[in-house]
């Protein structure tokens, strides 16, 4: 498995581009999942239902079943997401992270305004439908799914340097 992280500023776009990547990268053939992080505000299962008051009265964990979807809840005390992504989705062949800038893990920053995180944090592209100044050495994406899948499989998924969670 291999992981690689979409950054940048609230609103520049991560969700929809990492959405339209996701198809792409699938119809190349590989497995794809992904972990969003949220602010701790952010209460993934909804105060009153029954997977909720399961969680509150002690339950280590929770999975939520139907048909066709499930959910696993917990609350992990504050562990790193590499143990959960290992444990979860280690079976796959990529995952994406959004979010995450401090983690280990190769970043792709989603540049649309603002001060930009490459030189701030290490980054391996820009992604921008605009001229952006880069560092040395960071590549310039334009939004384009497919130009980005190509960068994923050379500098991600075939490259025995980057290594996975």
């Amino acid at each position: 498995m291999k992981i690689v992280t979409f950054v940048g500023h609230k609103r520049s776009g991560k969700t929809r581009l990492i959405c339209e990547l996701i198809p792409v990268l699938r119809a190349r053939g590989y497995r794809v999942g992904t972990v969003k992080h949220v602010s701790p505000e952010v209460e993934p299962d909804v105060f009153g239902k029954d997977t909720y008051r399961h969680r509150v009265a002690g339950a280590e964990r929770v999975l939520l079943y139907s048909l066709h979807h499930g959910a696993l809840f917990w609350d992990h005390g504050g562990r790193e997401v590499s143990e959960f992504v290992e444990r979860f989705l280690g079976d796959l062949d990529i995952v994406i992270l959004e979010g995450f800038k401090a983690s280990p893990y190769p970043k792709i920053e989603v540049y649309r305004a603002g001060e930009p995180l490459a030189g701030k944090i290490p980054v391996l592209a820009v992604v921008s439908s605009r001229p952006a100044v880069v560092p040395d050495g960071v590549q310039l994406l334009p939004p384009d799914p497919e130009a980005i899948a190509d960068f994923i499989e050379a500098e991600i998924l075939e490259s025995p340097t980057r290594t996975s969670g």
